[in-house]
């Protein structure tokens, strides 16, 4: 089984690399339509095996400690990154491969310039996503979330919509620098703890051996919370996430907003928070107040918005700050409960922008207040629409809810009154998606609507259908991510703090 296992997530992994590769090289030969096909086969490839793998760990392995199916795989003698998935890695592994998958059924329904270039983009970024959460070495996690970060400011220059060049340099900038500042993090973590390698579990090792003092933990904790809360958008290094997401063409907002913004996060759970406790400690509270900010701040600006993609743009940015919250908590409680909200708000949020597509696309317009009564016209498309909003507004059904739930749980038991304004934010979030849905479907049709709309075919339905299947999935089943989570996080003396 392990085996199997290790060839599944070695496919998952290099099979879009490879197909990015072959259209590449084949440029000259390769049609449009061929890219098309090869890109669905390749992505349809990992979204399958990185279900099945995180199927067969949630379902024989999830109660283990350490790494899963570790492996080295090799091409013609030539080692490759080592990959393995545990608890905290594998919902996120999966997610990868399912909003690739989407992104490139939503992307076989519409017409593009360049469109063998755009393919080899969006397979390459979907490459580096499955390899950024299957590596247990650090660095290699580096260059594969490099892969994948790329290929984002190239399609944006390319087939962006309005600010595109503004947009792309400014996101440029904020996550270049924050990529360098946390990488002097990884770079100094590992100088102090000694380890043989940057692999996850030999510093581990390394550490547990000889632990850091708290104040070299203070400063690189430091370093890595705000170089990885920059790719993350914590407050107030958020301002290039909602232009990018806005400005870019729709599946690559969707790989970005829904997997690779997760990549900041999943790092501070899985390598910072485990190895640099008191650290995280230290700047517990400076965090609670940066992440409240992300969640009543940045809420509000969102119920400003009156463009649909930036307010879904704004959203994200927003749901980020309870995920931060978590953190502070410190405990297995509030951990898992980022991950299940990460999870679902990987989905959630990818199924907000393909569908955000679909309704421009139809109307020709982003105001939304020049929208109202598409419900008559596009029945599929409202009742779609409304059950990504009630997934992220955290409905009961939906893993959000559970996510949110745990976090503000544990918050409780962290500050009463952090917990209490965090909880604000949910209210805030049911405001401005339920208002966003009622102004766009409800209500009468403006005049300077298209008067023929049709609704949304079933060609376009399906990545609509899967990504709210695995919404429903995890929503009704949420210890297919809570059992693996809990049991690699116990094992973790930081997540047992007592606060």
């Amino acid at each position: 089984m392990n085996t199997f296992c290790e060839i599944l997530i070695g496919a998952a992994v290099y099979i879009p690399l490879a197909g990015a590769l072959a259209i590449a090289l084949l440029f000259p030969f390769m049609g449009a339509r061929s890219s098309k096909v090869l890109a669905l086969l390749a992505s349809g490839t990992a979204f399958v095996c990185s279900v099945i793998v995180w199927g067969i760990y949630a379902d024989s392995y999830a109660g283990g400690v350490g790494f899963a199916f570790s492996c080295a795989p090799s091409v013609c003698g030539m080692l490759l990154p080592p990959l393995g998935l545990n608890g905290i890695s594998a919902p996120l592994f999966a997610l990868a491969g399912i909003v690739s998958f989407c992104a490139c059924l939503w992307s076989g329904a519409c017409d593009f310039r360049h469109t063998r270039l755009y393919y080899i983009l969006l397979l390459f970024m979907a490459g580096g996503l499955m390899g950024a959460f299957s590596s247990t070495n650090v660095l290699w996690m580096y260059m594969f979330h490099e892969f994948a970060l790329v290929p984002t400011f190239i399609a944006m220059l390319l087939w962006g919509g309005a600010g595109r060049g503004m947009a792309a340099m400014q996101m440029a900038v904020y996550l270049t620098l924050g990529a360098l500042v946390s990488l002097v993090g990884v770079i100094a973590l590992y100088a102090q703890s000694g380890a043989d390698d940057f692999s996850l579990i030999s510093m581990a090792e390394a550490l547990a051996r000889n632990p850091i003092g708290d104040q070299w933990q203070y400063v690189i904790f430091a370093l890595l919370l705000f170089g990885l809360g920059t790719l993350v958008s914590l407050f107030p290094f958020y301002s290039w996430a909602p232009r990018g997401y806005s400005a870019a063409p729709t599946a690559f907002s969707m790989l970005h907003a829904g997997v690779l913004k997760k990549f900041g996060l999943y790092l501070l759970l899985q390598f910072a928070v485990p190895l640099l406790p008191s650290g995280c400690s230290q700047w517990a509270w400076a965090l609670a107040v940066l992440a409240l900010c992300n969640v009543v701040y940045i809420g509000l600006v969102t119920m400003a918005q009156r463009d649909l993609k930036m307010m879904i743009s704004y959203s994200s940015v927003s749901h980020m700050g309870l995920c931060f919250l978590a953190l502070c908590s410190m405990s297995v409680l509030g951990a898992g409960g980022a991950l299940l909200l990460m999870f679902g708000h990987g989905l959630s949020v990818a199924l907000l922008f393909l569908l955000c597509g679909y309704v421009t696309n139809r109307t020709g317009e982003w105001d939304m207040f020049k929208m109202g009564g598409l419900y008559k016209r596009t029945p599929l498309l409202a009742g779609f629409f409304l059950a990504a909003i009630m997934a992220s507004i955290g409905l009961p059904g939906f893993p959000n809810f559970w996510g949110e739930l745990s976090i503000l749980l544990s918050l409780w038991k962290f500050s009463p009154a952090i917990c209490a304004i965090a909880a604000t934010g949910i209210i805030i979030s049911a405001i401005y998606a339920l208002r966003a849905f009622a102004r766009v479907f409800m209500g009468e049709p403006k005049a300077s609507l298209p008067g023929d709309m049709p609704d949304i075919s079933l060609r376009e339905r399906m990545p609509a259908i899967i990504l709210l299947a695995f919404l429903l999935i995890v929503g009704f089943f949420p210890r297919a991510v809570s059992d693996g989570a809990d049991a690699t996080m116990s094992a973790i003396p930081s997540y047992n703090q007592s606060k």
